[in-house]
C-alpha cells in the first residue's frame, strides 16, 4: 500500500512541475507578443525592449522563487 501511495506522490510533484512548466511558457509567449506588438506596430522599440528583457527576468526571478 505504501507504494501507491508513493507513486501518487511522485506523480503529483511531476504534475504540479509540469504545469508550472506551461504555465511559464504560455506567460513568457505572451510576453514576447506584447514586446513584438510594441516594437513594430506601436513604434516604441526601445520600451518594447526593455519590457521583454525586464519582464523575462521578471518572470525567471518569479518561477525560480516560487518552484
Amino acid at each position: 500500500m505504501a507504494e501507491g501511495q508513493d507513486d501518487y506522490r511522485a506523480h503529483m510533484e511531476a504534475y504540479t512541475a509540469f504545469n508550472k512548466l506551461v504555465l511559464f511558457t504560455i506567460l513568457w509567449i505572451v510576453l514576447l507578443l506584447v514586446s513584438m506588438a510594441l516594437g513594430l506596430v506601436g513604434h516604441l522599440s526601445i520600451f518594447a525592449l526593455l519590457l521583454g528583457i525586464g519582464g523575462t527576468v521578471a518572470l525567471l526571478v518569479a518561477f525560480a522563487v516560487l518552484g
